[in-house]
């Protein structure tokens, strides 16, 4: 199937032009500005695609999308295919796009002491900005092409004002080092800002803040990478309160990502993994999964691991028809946090396959639960591996790493610890937790690893860090000090 116009495509990304028509849309659609893309998705090449749109969703202005700067590539593992069902898309509109912003440098807030803020790579952004209060949950895309190489990283931002529950945000960077954001919306003269807001309409499963999950790039076979688009898969909150949960937590936990600032700790919501669709990584259209508040799935039955709430979804493209996601729950009956796998063929609908991690041994860094996944494969010899956030009983967290040799089952911890703890220096700037993490592959000359990851100081004030691996080696990694040249 071709994205491209003809006669017989629609762009996925438009709604209807009527509130509750089913016919099918034929618009023209073209960017050149994006590399060929090999065939990824097996879904996309003879679907019966028709666009409808929620009789509840008031929204039916089209989306318009800006070129994007990137140049995403993704291969095609042939192995394991499973066959194709049908999709049906059902887009929902942005919030609105206005008050467009210079795009500023995270370097806004120098510290004096490079020990101090030794790794640190965004900081919290300047005052009066979406992402003033809290920063977290960065999740960071590498492309590289014969002229430049470049960043995007997708975070979780809020300011404090009005009680903000928090919003998705866009940085892009050179080098992955330093990086430029914007303080305001994303609009078409600009690349950063923010990107997702939570949803305006009541009935919706992310009203009270959303964060980022992960990002896969997908297409067709047959269709070259103008046509490429990027699926965006994240949680959104209600404004459900879990009171159980809370009453049988030993010390603060809170969601989404608030540090317990004026006297936010202790307050656990409602939260399941919805999906939007992009061609630009920038402006994203909402799909609705099948079940009725729009998110893709829902929780598991009373008494099942994931009957509280979902978390953290985070997509692996496996191959063609083959797609699983990690995300993580509470087990109550086992009293700790835990990792679970689904799996899918088209991308939006998914069947649970069960809990793969729980927490740790006695006295381990994990032993409270394991939470915000991100998995990767490796490419020299198919495996995977699992770096994640592991809770101590007294509420401590740091960066944990497990494998596995086909990414569904028998994952088992590396032997040692964590990967990366809190800071030791007296006064840095995460010294109090770290987690959230992000692996990046550098594939090239050096052929090493970068964890990017939210790190938290006692003062409760926030950041975006990064570590690199010790070469190759991706259970061991140091806080990023500067290029060595």
């Amino acid at each position: 199937m071709e994205l491209t116009a003809t006669t017989t495509t629609i762009n996925p990304l438009l709604p209807p032009t009527s509130p509750r028509s089913r016919i099918p849309i034929i618009s023209p659609f073209k960017r050149s500005n994006l590399f060929d893309v090999s065939s990824a998705y097996s879904s996309f090449q003879n679907p019966q695609i028709t666009i409808s749109s929620n009789p509840r969703n008031r929204h039916t202005n089209p989306i318009f999308l800006t070129h994007c700067s990137t140049k995403p590539t993704i291969s095609d593992d042939k192995d394991n295919v499973i066959k194709d069902q049908d999709s049906t898309f059902l887009p929902d509109s942005n919030p609105d796009i206005q008050n467009p912003q210079k795009p500023t440098s995270n370097q806004e807030k120098p510290t004096s002491k490079s020990l101090v803020s030794r790794g640190l790579v965004l900081d919290l952004g300047s005052e009066g900005g979406w992402d003033s209060v809290e920063v977290g949950s960065p999740v960071v895309k590498r492309f590289l092409s014969d002229e430049e190489e470049r960043w995007y990283m997708w975070y979780y931002g809020r300011s404090g004002v009005n009680l903000d529950p928090g919003s998705i945000g866009l940085a892009v960077s050179s080098n992955g080092v330093h990086w430029e954001r914007g303080k305001g919306v994303v609009q078409s003269n600009s690349d950063v800002g923010v990107v997702l807001k939570s949803s305006n309409d009541w009935w919706a499963f992310d009203t009270n803040g959303v964060m980022p999950g992960e990002i896969v790039i997908m297409s067709s076979s047959k269709t070259r990478a103008s046509n490429a688009v990027y699926w965006f898969y994240y949680t959104g909150f209600s404004n459900e309160k879990i009171e159980s949960l809370d009453d049988s937590l030993e010390f603060s936990l809170e969601n989404p990502e608030k540090d317990g600032k004026n006297g936010e700790f202790g307050k656990i919501c409602r939260s399941l993994p919805g999906l939007a669709m992009s061609q630009d990584g920038r402006h994203w259209a909402r799909i609705e999964g099948e079940h009725h508040s729009g998110s893709l799935f829902d929780l598991g039955s009373e008494g099942e691991w994931d009957s509280m709430f979902i978390s953290s979804p985070q997509v692996v493209f496996h191959s063609s028809g083959d797609l699983r996601m990690y995300y993580h729950s509470f087990d109550s009956e086992k009293a700790h946090f835990a990792i679970g796998v689904a799996r899918s063929r088209d991308g939006m609908r998914w069947m649970k396959l069960g809990k793969i991690m729980g927490g740790g041994g006695v006295g381990e860094f994990d032993e409270y639960g394991v939470m915000n996944p991100c998995v990767v494969r490796n490419k020299k010899d198919g495996g995977y591996y699992m770096v994640y956030e592991g809770l101590g009983v007294d509420g401590s967290r740091s960066i944990g790493l497990a494998q596995s040799s086909n990414g569904l089952k028998d994952w088992h911890r590396v032997e040692g610890g964590p990967v990366l703890k809190p800071g030791i220096e007296k006064g840095c700037w995460d010294d109090g937790r770290v987690g959230s993490p992000c692996l990046v592959h550098m594939e090239g000359e050096k052929d090493e690893w970068r964890l990017y990851y939210k790190g938290v100081g006692q003062n409760g004030h926030s950041g975006i860090g990064m570590a690199v691996s010790e070469g190759n080696d991706v259970k061991s990694f140091r806080r990023w000090t500067g290029f060595h040249l």
